[in-house]
């Protein structure tokens, strides 16, 4: 009995890590470093054991200067992505969930915050990203990024 609870377990983990790893390659096209079309700003994602970590930064006199720190993970069995801008809500990140309803592009979404509300992510091809930063009744702005 115990051989087969413990077979039962294994596999219902290798389940939920494969599932983990299929849904984190629906955002991997993101790896990389992006540049925003015709300004100095950049986004950059690196893929660590399963979880993308990423920043936008912004170029001064030959300077970096970082203005967001992101991440992308597997929470709760959903995808999240996370938020952390320098001396805003109060050090705390932000959170926005991936709506798997949105199939033409990757929709991150917190209904509660101010601004954004959404952050919308869509490939036009491997070098060239269309960013939506939308906020109440899909307001906002859009930006191209080209990979680098």
């Amino acid at each position: 009995m115990n051989k087969i609870l413990i077979l039962s377990t294994v596999f219902f983990m290798m389940t939920q890590l494969c599932q983990a790893q299929q849904s984190i390659a629906q955002v991997e096209f993101l790896v990389g470093t992006w540049k925003m079309g015709g300004k100095e700003m950049y986004e950059q994602w690196e893929n660590t054991e399963g979880i993308l970590k990423g920043h936008s930064y912004k170029m001064v006199e030959g300077e970096k200067l970082t203005t967001e720190t992101l991440t992308i993970k597997i929470q709760e069995g959903r995808i999240v992505y996370e938020a952390l801008v320098p001396n805003q809500n109060n050090g705390q990140s932000i959170h926005f969930i991936l709506n798997a309803e949105v199939k033409d592009q990757l929709s991150f979404e917190n209904s509660n915050h101010d601004f954004p509300k959404k952050i919308q992510y869509k490939k036009i091809d491997d070098n060239k990203l269309l960013v939506n930063v939308l906020g109440k009744n899909d307001q906002g702005f859009s930006y191209y990024l080209y990979k680098q």
